[in-house]
């Protein structure tokens, strides 16, 4: 009788470094090993490099998404007496959606909990936003988000015991060069999604310069494998691709974010911020088998701003208090008039992240008053020496290389640019 399969890190990595496919039990003890820290970060890290050069199959990237969501807990939430659903996007720049969205579709009866994360390289964290509400925390035991869906419909929450083994790769991801791998950002968002233990789950995959998937192709290939995963484990799952080559709203970064949540909250806000929170609550609404339910009615009558105060109130964060903005401010003027004809999303993003809205090392403490404020959105017109950006920061000496960051990423032209459609298609 042969005995257990031994495995090691070096030896993993060289398989998948020569482009083959990882052994299923090779997958599981490499999990379980990185997650008791059996297997070293540099091992994992070099194992991270080789999967974004040579990638994955679909069936080693559903074994790696099954082991990660094994590494810890997966939520129950039947009998809350509202049917759940969730949602994810893959990142994109000033996409502060998660916010009024949970609070919406709340309001129309389902229950929406939102096991988020932090900032991923350029793009913002759902965490980091909402903890710059005073008080409020996303530390939260599974009985508590229980208790909570049941009396509000809605709650944000760190991802805590749910898939620990992603928490540190997420985090690996972030300095070691290796956000981008598809596989890699389909088996982050479907262990987590799959392990918060919802019936359905509607994916926003972002596609364009500010988004992890630069091609409308590789954005397709992303959201037909999270699909494919999440119909595999018995939730009902569809994808909608949309647009990130420009910011979405007005503001980049954390609190500047959350204000303009409360905007849209307040039936108010930017239409593209509004547009896309309609859109996907119909979708999670209809997933969820909700019908009748006007989302959109939510926003213009207080009912979602009275879901997303409940929520905030009762995870200790009180909206009362003033939300912080950076002491240290600089304005981009127009050197011409004409219409503002673009503005690269990755460049705004890259000033946030400069001005010290994200982190460039693990645990690293963001600044909530950090961040960007767009005054011209493409297409608006623009005169001669009017604002465009104003930029925020607590720290002095990250303006330059923010306005650094900034410098040729917009365009002002003498004709407007055609519009693009935000939501570019559905999957399936």
């Amino acid at each position: 009788m042969s005995g257990p399969v031994c495995f090691d890190a070096p030896t993993l990595i060289a398989i998948k470094r020569d482009g083959h496919r990882l052994p299923d039990a090779g997958i599981d003890w490499l999990i379980d090993g990185y997650t008791t820290g059996l297997v070293a970060e540099e091992q994992m890290a070099a194992l991270l490099m080789a999967i974004y050069l040579r990638g994955m199959d679909e069936h080693e990237n559903a074994r790696w998404t099954r082991a990660v969501m094994a590494s810890g807990e997966r939520l129950d939430f039947s009998g809350v007496g509202r049917p759940t659903v969730g949602k994810h996007s893959t990142g994109g720049v000033g996409d502060k959606i998660t916010l009024p969205l949970v609070a919406v579709v709340a309001a129309c009866g389902a229950a929406v909990p939102s096991a988020s994360g932090r900032g991923l390289g350029h793009t913002g964290g759902t965490l980091d936003k909402m903890e710059s509400i005073s008080g409020f925390t996303p530390a939260l035991p599974a009985s508590r988000v229980r208790d909570q869906l049941s009396t509000i419909g809605a709650a944000i929450f760190a991802a805590g015991q749910l898939a620990p083994a992603d928490v540190k790769l997420y985090a690996l991801r972030d300095i070691t060069g290796t956000v981008e791998s598809l596989p890699l950002v389909a088996a982050s968002v479907m262990s987590k999604k799959l392990a918060e233990g919802t019936d359905a789950l509607v994916l926003d995959v972002k596609v364009g310069s500010g988004a992890f998937m630069k091609e409308l192709d590789d954005a397709r290939e992303l959201a037909r494998r999270m699909v494919g995963l999440g119909t595999a484990h018995g939730v009902a799952t569809r994808a909608l691709i949309t647009d990130m080559s420009t910011p979405l709203g007005c503001t980049v970064g954390n609190a500047v974010e959350v204000a303009e949540a409360l905007e849209v909250l307040g039936g108010g806000g930017p239409p593209d911020v509004v547009a896309l929170t309609v859109r996907l609550a119909q979708e999670m609404l209809a997933l969820a088998g909700i019908d009748g339910a006007d989302p959109a009615q939510t926003l213009r009558d207080g009912t979602a701003m009275d879901r997303f105060a409940a929520m905030v109130a009762a995870q200790g964060g009180d909206l009362g208090v003033p939300l912080p903005l950076g002491a240290c401010t600089e304005t981009v003027t127009a050197d011409q008039s004409g219409f503002m004809a673009h503005i690269d999303a990755m460049a705004v993003a890259l000033a946030a992240w400069r001005l010290g809205a994200g982190r460039a090392r693990p645990g690293e403490q963001v600044q909530h008053g950090a961040g960007v404020r767009i005054h011209r959105r493409p297409g608006d017109p623009v005169a001669a020496g009017e604002t465009l950006f104003t930029l925020y920061t607590d720290t002095p000496e990250r303006m330059a290389p923010a306005l650094a960051e900034l410098d040729g990423g917009y365009r002002v032209d003498d004709t407007p640019p055609q519009s693009r459609p935000l939501i570019i298609e559905t999957s399936p």
